[in-house]
């Protein structure tokens, strides 16, 4: 006597093929701790409480923490200007549009096995001065560029956290 059971019918592989296509294709994501997307992942340090996400458009994460008046953007890409161009020049190009551009202190570091620049200076966008707290790494083809933006009276005020979620940068695979 047959069975009335039904098999269940196999998964198509074309219909396996489009899943695995759009969870690949799937927009960048951050948990709070990785970020994976856009052909890099990466590990940041703890992000504050305090500091709340917002959307930039020239930065893969972004922070505002409002009760330190302070701006925190992280941005990388790949393949583009990484391995010809040095530290201290990949540094300036983040500050062309700017004037009374003054440095206020410079160094050589280590990141995630790398050398790295951290870079704090003063500048002027449309006229309002800015403090700006900055590292620039190279790694494995990529550039990442980290940023505090703060108003001048309140720079130091969110200074630590912004190093430790830069201290804590290391890529994934």
């Amino acid at each position: 006597m047959p069975s009335s059971r039904r098999h269940p019918r196999p998964f198509p592989i074309a219909a396996l093929m489009a899943l695995v296509t759009a969870w690949s294709c799937a927009g960048p994501s951050f948990d709070g701790t990785v970020y994976r997307g856009q052909g890099m992942a990466f590990r940041v340090g703890p992000v504050p409480d305090s500091w709340r996400a917002i959307e930039v458009s020239e930065a893969l994460l972004a922070f505002r923490d409002d009760a330190a008046h302070a701006t925190i953007a992280l941005n990388g890409r790949c393949g583009q200007d990484g391995d010809d161009v040095p530290l201290e020049s990949l540094t300036r190009h983040l500050f062309l549009e700017f004037t009374d551009r003054d440095v206020l202190a410079q160094k050589r570091l280590q990141m995630d096995g790398r050398e790295a620049m951290r870079t704090e200076l003063s500048a002027r966008l449309d006229g309002v001065e800015k403090r700006f707290t900055v590292y620039v790494l190279k790694k494995d083809g990529c550039v990442y560029d980290f940023m505090h933006i703060a108003e001048q009276r309140h720079a130091e005020q969110s200074q630590a956290n912004f190093d430790r979620f830069v201290q804590g940068f290391a890529t994934e695979s």
